[in-house]
């Protein structure tokens, strides 16, 4: 997954432990615009369509990511996300990003990069 692309073997290492694994049925609502988030996906299989203000305004697939915004900065979503396909995701808890920050503070600054590289390039999903 191009998110995790740059770091070593043992970068993501540390990671596999702190992600959970999810399956979600076509439909289901991942995230809503206004509301706090404390949860960070990546897209394994399936597409999600990001809606902001009423309006799709993106769609996504394997690879991509949305949520950083909340474990990072805190703020409210500021995107609905919902399933278009079944959707299989990796979720990582706020709180277990924060543990990654103290333990392995490069892992998390590489992934806070990463995340940070795609700002202003298309309707973000938070």
């Amino acid at each position: 997954m191009p998110l995790f692309s740059s770091l070593s073997s043992d970068d993501l290492q540390a990671l596999c432990g702190r992600f959970e694994e999810r399956q979600v049925r076509a439909g289901t609502n991942l995230t809503t615009e206004g509301a706090p988030g404390y949860t960070f996906f990546v897209i394994e299989s399936g597409n999600v369509e990001i809606e902001q203000d009423g309006t799709i305004v993106n769609t996504l697939g394997p690879g991509d990511f949305f949520g950083e915004s909340a474990i990072i900065s805190g703020d409210r979503r500021n995107a609905t996300v919902s399933a278009s396909s079944d959707v299989d995701l990796l979720v990582l808890f706020g709180t277990e990003f924060r543990i990654l920050e103290r333990d392995c503070p490069d892992v998390a600054a590489e992934i806070v990069n990463k995340m940070s590289e795609r700002a202003g390039v298309a309707p973000q999903a938070d």
